[in-house]
């Protein structure tokens, strides 16, 4: 049995689980988390979960000038905390404007409907990287699987493998999800498809 921990970029899975009509919610992250480890072969130690709450603040709308309150909550993330062998790492979601929804932009007029927030993740990347860094270092788990398709996890990876731990990246159902880059595959030791819970 490897002593193992699962790695979960809450950002990266739930824009494939959106792609492919999921209702994301702490219970189906909790049961795709289980489907991502092989009982019989791995003793799963923890599951890490990186996300950011949901953004809260007030944005000035790009037509009417009107401010709009965001009123986001993390009270889901405090749920799936809860659960067994979750940990949750949470980053920051930063307002980055605005862009059409529509492109090109039809019609002689626009309203502030014509638009959608853009936000960003701050600070994900470096906490997987960082717990990577320490789980190898701790010698106590020999097998990382990561759920993520980021190209900056790899100097993380790399890392983790020079240290004597396995990298199992997960492949997440396709077409919703792009193959795995090549560059994560050569610096993972197995690559894992799994699919969406029932």
């Amino acid at each position: 049995m490897f002593p193992s921990a699962l790695l979960i970029d809450g950002g990266y899975l739930r824009a494939i689980a959106s792609k492919s009509g999921i209702h994301y919610t702490p219970d189906f992250i909790e049961k795709f988390a289980r489907r991502c480890y092989d009982p019989a072969k791995e003793d799963l130690r923890r599951i890490l979960y990186y996300d950011c709450a949901q953004y809260r603040g007030k944005q000035t709308l790009p037509v009417s000038g009107r401010l709009k309150e965001f009123q986001g909550s993390d009270k889901w993330l405090d749920d799936l905390a809860e659960r067994e062998l979750f940990a949750v790492r949470k980053g920051v979601l930063a307002f980055r404007g605005w862009q059409p929804r529509r492109i090109p932009i039809a019609g002689d007029t626009l309203s502030d409907e014509d638009f959608k927030p853009i936000f960003e993740q701050k600070g994900v990347d470096m906490r997987v990287g960082l717990d990577i860094a320490v789980i190898s270092a701790t010698k106590t788990i020999q097998r990382i699987i990561l759920v993520s398709s980021d190209t900056d996890m790899i100097p993380a990876m790399k890392h983790g493998r020079k240290e004597g731990v396995q990298i199992v990246v997960v492949q997440l159902p396709m077409p919703a999800a792009q193959s795995l880059a090549p560059r994560i595959l050569h610096h993972s030791d197995f690559k894992r498809l799994v699919g969406w819970p029932t």
